[in-house]
């Protein structure tokens, strides 16, 4: 099975910086792996769905993600997400 991919915007593939946004190439290079090894990755913020699919487009990797989301307001579970035995959170620091 493949491994499922939530990737954020803000401060994750991009970074604004004096009101101009920065990418990040460690955390982009790394999506791009991610796609290559066949992970299915979506790319989500909590600025909306919209916002995602142009941050992904301008960067160039919108063709790595299957879909673009908002990111949750509310999540119903069982389950906290630290209680979820594959879940790892990568920082972008740590892309590299």
């Amino acid at each position: 099975m493949a491994t499922v991919v939530f990737v954020d915007v803000d401060d994750t593939l991009l970074r604004d910086v004096g009101g101009k946004q920065i990418p990040i190439p460690a955390t982009i290079r790394y999506v791009r792996t991610l796609h290559d090894s066949g992970a299915t990755l979506y790319c989500w913020s909590s600025g909306g769905a919209a916002y995602a699919r142009a941050s992904a487009e301008k960067l160039g990797i919108a063709d790595c993600f299957v879909a673009f989301l908002p990111k949750p307001e509310l999540m119903i579970d069982d389950q906290t997400p630290g209680e979820w035995r594959t879940l790892r959170v990568v920082h972008p620091n740590e892309c590299m």
